[in-house]
């Protein structure tokens, strides 16, 4: 019974740390807000914050840890049958619903990491992290590839710049309309793109080259080499 009582505390003081930080966000200004500032308005000790939060700028992404260990966690699970591609549109989603869970939230820390350079630092080294553990599934989905590191990076990379795409849009407007369905329309774009290319290919479109090979001895003059493939070529 103890033991359930202190872990429902937890959350309920992290709660109060983090509507204290942004109410005063708002009013005096990122900057101008310390942490004594918001552990005074939430009614607790400097212990209590940095138990939860290692810094301020923590406070302003509280949920991107669990979030990445979610998406870890989700891909962690994938069966070799699974789509690579799909998989990380998927593991994608659960940032979205992240985010649209409090579109409240989620628009006054948009507006929030426009105004401070230190936090738009932050943010992208938080989006870094999701782009990486993106591209570490696909490294080792697509290990037999020639063209594996490549196309993991690239891939990865696409998928997040359409997440983001579809996320700015939406805290653009304020939280307004479904950030889900933008999401989909996004990443359906990114598969179209990669889907082909199949698992053991080269480089997209590598396949569909045509090849001629021509035989002849090596006394022939390079001459009528070149005409061969020349009529080769003619002919297909």
């Amino acid at each position: 019974m103890g033991t359930a009582s202190t872990n429902t505390a937890k959350p309920a003081m992290r709660d109060s740390l983090i509507a204290a930080a942004f109410q005063l966000f708002l009013e005096r200004g990122y900057e101008q807000t310390t942490v004594d500032d918001i552990v005074t308005l939430a009614g607790v000790g400097r212990r209590s914050f940095f138990r939860y939060f290692p810094s301020k700028e923590d406070v302003v992404f509280p949920d991107h840890e669990q979030s990445l260990a979610d998406m870890t966690e989700f891909l962690a699970a994938s069966a070799d049958t699974d789509d690579p591609l799909v998989r990380i549109c998927d593991a994608t989603r659960l940032v979205m619903r992240m985010y649209a869970e409090n579109p409240t939230f989620s628009v006054q820390r948009y507006r929030l990491t426009r105004e401070v350079t230190g936090l738009r630092t932050y943010e992208l080294s938080v989006v870094w992290r999701y782009e990486k553990t993106l591209g570490d599934y696909l490294r080792t989905r697509w290990a037999d590839r020639r063209d594996g590191t490549l196309r993991a990076n690239v891939v990865a990379a696409s998928v997040v710049a359409a997440h983001n795409h579809a996320l700015r849009h939406w805290l653009r407007s304020g939280g307004e309309g479904d950030p889900l369905a933008e999401v989909d329309q996004a990443l359906e774009f990114v598969r179209d793109t990669w889907s082909g290319g199949g698992e053991g290919g080269g480089v997209q479109g590598e396949e569909t080259e045509d090849v001629v090979v021509v035989i002849t001895k090596r006394s022939t003059p390079m001459w009528r080499v070149v005409r061969e493939v020349e009529s080769s070529l003619g002919e297909s």
